[in-house]
Formats: C-alpha cells, sequence, structure tokens
C-alpha cells in the first residue's frame, strides 16, 4: 500500500463497500503483512477534568447545555492522577490518556497542572496521550516538551455532516489542532465516531480525511456512539455490530500502520464479536471501567480475553524499538 498516495471518496467506497467477508480477509491480509498482529495495545483514559464544557456536541454528556446527570468536577490533583496511573500500569496498560472537558486549552495554572502530570506519568514508562480541547502551536510544544507522548483530537464525522452535531467549532478548527500536534512532534491520534445519524457517504468522507493527513494517524479510535439521556442524539439507536467491523476493517487497509482503536460501543460486543474485530486490523483497546465517563469492560475481562484469543498486550514505545537506531540517530542530528 502507497502510503503516500492520495486516496478519492470515489477509491474508498470501492474498499467500503466490498462484501463484509471479503473487506475482512483483506484487512487481515493488510494486518497480518505489517508483522506483530497479534499485540494489541492497552490504553486507560482517565477524566482529569469533569463536565461543564462550553460545546455543544449533540453526542456528549459533559456539555455543561444538556441535562445528563454528569455533576462538573475541578481538575484532579496530581498525587490521584499519578495514582490513577500507576493503577493502570499495574493492570496491564501501557499509554494513559487524560481527558479535561475543555473547549480549548488556555495559558493558565490549570495547563501548568497538567504539564505536571504530563511529566510525572511520563517517568513512569508509560505513553502519555491527553485530550484537552484546541490547542495552539505553543501550547503543543510545551506538551511535547513535558513528555506528552500522543495527543488525541477526533473529527468525529465528516467534514459536510460536522455541522449537524457541533455548531460551537468549524471542522477546520479540529484540522488546524491536528496540524499543531503533528508540527509538534507528537504521535496523532485521530477518529471518529458511528451512528450519529450520517450516511455510509458520511463515513466514507470521514476515512478520507483520515487517510490523507499526512503524515497518517499514529491512533485511529473508531467509536460506536452511545447514546445518553439528556444529549440530543439520546434516541438514536445502537449501530450494528457489522457498521463496526466494516469501518475497523476499511480503517486498516487505508492506514496500514495505524493503531486501529476499538473505542466506545465495545461493552456491548461478545468476544466473538472483538476477535472478529481483531482479526480485521484493531490492535489496540481502551481498557478499565470507564471512557471519561461513558462504562467500559474492565481490564480483567480484556485479559482473559486476550488468553483466549491468543493476543498479547503491546509494550509501551514499542514504535520507536521498531526504528533502527541509526536511523533514530539520523533523525536526531
Amino acid at each position: 500500500m502507497d502510503k503516500k498516495k492520495k486516496w478519492t471518496e470515489q477509491e474508498i467506497g470501492k474498499i467500503y463497500y466490498l462484501p463484509l467477508m471479503e473487506l475482512v480477509y483483506k484487512a487481515a491480509t493488510v494486518h497480518r503483512a505489517q508483522g506483530n498482529w497479534q499485540e494489541v495495545q492497552v490504553c486507560s483514559l482517565l477524566s482529569i477534568k469533569t463536565g461543564g464544557c462550553k460545546e455543544d456536541c449533540a453526542y456528549c454528556p459533559q456539555a455543561a447545555r444538556y441535562h445528563t446527570g454528569v455533576n462538573p468536577e475541578p481538575l484532579m490533583d496530581l498525587e490521584d492522577v499519578l495514582q490513577k496511573a500507576q493503577t493502570a500500569k499495574d493492570m496491564g496498560a501501557t499509554r494513559f490518556c487524560m481527558g479535561a472537558a475543555w473547549r480549548e486549552v488556555r495559558n493558565n495554572r490549570h495547563f501548568d497542572c497538567i504539564l505536571e502530570m504530563v511529566t510525572e506519568v511520563n517517568k513512569m514508562g508509560m505513553e502519555v496521550c491527553c485530550t484537552l480541547g484546541m490547542l495552539e502551536e505553543q501550547q503543543a510544544l510545551r506538551l511535547k516538551e513535558a513528555g506528552c507522548y500522543a495527543y488525541n483530537h477526533n473529527i468525529d464525522t465528516s467534514p459536510s455532516y460536522y455541522g449537524n452535531i457541533i455548531s460551537t467549532r468549524q471542522f477546520d478548527d479540529r484540522l488546524q489542532t491536528l496540524k499543531h500536534v503533528a508540527q509538534a512532534g507528537m504521535s496523532v491520534c485521530c477518529g471518529g465516531i458511528i451512528g450519529l445519524g450520517e450516511t455510509d457517504e458520511d463515513r466514507i468522507a470521514m476515512l478520507t480525511t483520515l487517510a490523507n493527513m499526512d503524515p497518517q494517524p499514529e491512533s485511529v479510535p473508531v467509536n460506536a456512539l452511545v447514546a445518553v439521556q439528556g444529549t440530543p442524539l439520546q434516541d438514536r439507536c445502537r449501530v450494528g455490530f457489522d457498521e463496526m467491523l466494516r469501518m475497523i476493517a476499511a480503517a486498516r487497509i487505508l492506514m496500514p500502520d495505524s493503531m486501529v482503536r476499538l473505542s466506545a460501543g465495545r461493552l456491548e460486543m461478545s468476544v466473538a464479536e472483538q476477535a472478529l474485530c481483531f482479526m480485521a486490523g484493531c490492535n489496540s483497546i481502551f481498557a478499565g471501567e470507564k471512557l471519561l465517563t461513558t462504562p467500559n469492560p474492565c481490564i480483567d475481562q480484556d485479559m482473559e480475553m486476550f488468553r483466549k484469543l491468543g493476543l498479547r498486550p503491546r509494550k509501551a514505545f514499542a514504535a520507536e524499538e521498531r526504528v533502527p537506531k541509526a536511523a533514530k540517530e539520523e533523525a536526531a542530528a
């Protein structure tokens, strides 16, 4: 697969609309060709500042304007965050993601506190990821300097459907933050959500945007909407398993080197359904009881599932270990 290729929606549509079993077979072939197909990255996600967000994302229980039962909570203390990170590490997680319900990062004491959190978690030997909303160029550089490995900022859906879901920022605002993340030298973690009321064509357009990023995202979370009472999307039906499998498989073919993460919606999947996702190229999951405010399978269940399926957790910083030493030294020169 030519990773420099610029995909058209028509080309991606031909892949996306393949008969499902043929699509899964092609994706599995790509996945195995990359090597280390039995490794699954185990990530833990912690809400370090919950609720009270002024955005109007139609799916989000943390938006202040919706009545979802999520009570606003202030930024967590450093020691509490480090305790959660150590627990996650002890349970097998190698990437620790910290999320704050902000529209954008502000240059204040709260950001200084998060930079300290990043530094201290990084010292524990974990890959640190943050998702804090929109970033300016200098803020991205400060996060990188503090030891932030990756930054998550999902595009959520297609450019044309985006305005139906969010009005408090533009699709291009998302892309600008992602540009700052990449220029700062952090890994880009970027995916989206299905089940928002979008069409298959919207999903294809979202995949096109992701696949044409340069570089392609290091991590691609694929989320199924978890409808929450009190949000505008509270009455949306859960997407079918076949739809999630199709997105996982298409993402794997289009972004062969990316970590394709089975994210929100996994709680409702059986082990057999998750096994098909792993076969189709999923090689990353969130483990732990919550994804910010959404329930998630506990890590003990996941480790038992790995045992049954012959999978193993991926080590932290594994991507760097696969770069030859000479190449690393040349890049650093």
